[in-house]
């Protein structure tokens, strides 16, 4: 009944920009936290951000000074303004909600389906 839905991903050159977008759909009361995870091959998925419910923000080393985490309540949905796209960004995605009261249950976490992004000349 609730579902994440990625958007945004695609090829861009480095030092390039993008900008993805989550939306949580369905009947939704309040989502605590919500963040951008990646999983490049061979690796481990990995946080890239975090926003809380009060607006407070954590990124991975690697992407700080670059990726702008934001959210927007009243849409249940989390953006992450990538610029200065590195060719080691190169990942799969995902939107993470954690804590989300709906009216179909309670989810501890959820995932979405994931959004290529590549960098590459």
């Amino acid at each position: 009944q609730v579902q994440l839905v990625e958007s945004g991903g695609g090829l861009v050159q480095p030092g390039g920009s993008l900008r993805l977008s989550c939306v949580a759909s369905g009947s939704i009361f309040i989502i605590n936290a919500m963040g951008w995870y990646r999983e490049a091959p061979g690796h481990q998925r990995e946080l890239v951000a975090r926003i809380t419910g009060g607006g407070s923000t954590t990124y991975a080393a690697s992407v700080k000074g670059r990726f702008t985490i934001s959210r927007d309540n009243a849409k249940n949905t989390v953006h992450l303004q990538m610029n200065s796209l590195k060719p080691e960004d190169t990942a799969v995605y995902y939107c993470n909600t954690d804590g989300t009261a709906s009216a179909s249950g309670y989810y501890n976490v959820l995932w979405g389906q994931g959004t290529q992004v590549t960098v590459s000349s």
